[in-house]
């Protein structure tokens, strides 16, 4: 989720089933990440409700405080917070060789640049998502109201000894009737599970919109379920942009 989700000092956790897994988060009294089993190790209480008092999580039910450190049987998971997005890594969900860390793409510089971030749950599978991400025409054939003249300039290879992570399209952003927003992209996919577009040409250079897939719980019917976590970074040389900054919080998903 968002980075500011979580604020430093906050009294509230936040609270995740990811890959079927409970998963619990709140900030340290440094300000640091922290982040574990969703389940109390007493008796199983779930930790997303209780309350957080100086950095310390104290169980709601009889009150076993958890300050990150192993405790009780409870032992925490690597986070990381990238300034935009929380990560939690979790060895045992997705097949992959952990990482120290998780692959952040290059970014505008945040003190000139208007961050959101948005999640929406899908019910399908996180292949699926990335799969509809890389296609260019989807958003040309399904979403005409949003884009036009969509045009590849260039695709990997798949017979190269070591083909290009990555293709690059031009593509009009449909505004307001018939004005809109040439621009040229990059699409890369740095992770399993993260699609990444970064604008190289046209209004917005230098902006991404990053898309993470987020296998969750399956539904009641069994049908696997997927957060959709869309996190963009826009910078713009206009003059005007330094006011949108300001009024960010008013522009961000609510």
């Amino acid at each position: 989720g968002a980075s500011r989700a979580l604020p430093e000092g906050g009294e509230r956790p936040l609270g995740r089933t990811v890959a079927g897994t409970e998963v619990v988060a709140w900030r340290a009294a440094d300000g640091t990440l922290v982040a574990g089993p969703g389940a109390c190790p007493h008796l199983g209480a779930p930790l997303r409700e209780s309350p957080v008092r100086c950095g310390t999580l104290i169980c709601r039910w009889h009150g076993l405080p958890l300050d990150g450190a192993p405790s009780a049987g409870w032992r925490p998971y690597p986070a990381y917070d990238d300034g935009v997005l929380l990560w939690v890594r979790l060895d045992e969900a997705g097949g992959e060789t952990p990482l120290e860390r998780p692959v952040v793409p290059a970014r505008p510089d945040p003190r000139t640049a208007v961050d959101a971030v948005y999640t929406a749950v899908g019910r399908c599978e996180p292949e699926d998502v990335v799969a509809n991400r890389l296609d260019p025409w989807h958003g040309a054939w399904l979403h005409p109201y949003s884009f036009v003249d969509l045009r590849v300039l260039d695709a990997p290879d798949p017979s190269a000894e070591a083909p290009e992570d990555g293709f690059t399209v031009e593509v009009s952003f449909k505004v307001a009737g018939r004005a809109v927003v040439p621009v040229q992209a990059v699409f890369t996919a740095p992770e399993p599970r993260t699609v990444v577009m970064h604008i190289t040409g046209g209004e917005g250079t230098g902006s991404v919109v990053e898309t993470h897939a987020t296998p969750l719980s399956p539904d009641p019917a069994g049908r696997p379920r997927t957060a959709v976590v869309e996190a963009v970074v826009a910078a713009s040389d206009r003059p005007g942009f330094a006011a949108a900054r300001l009024a960010a919080p008013l522009l961000r998903p609510l």
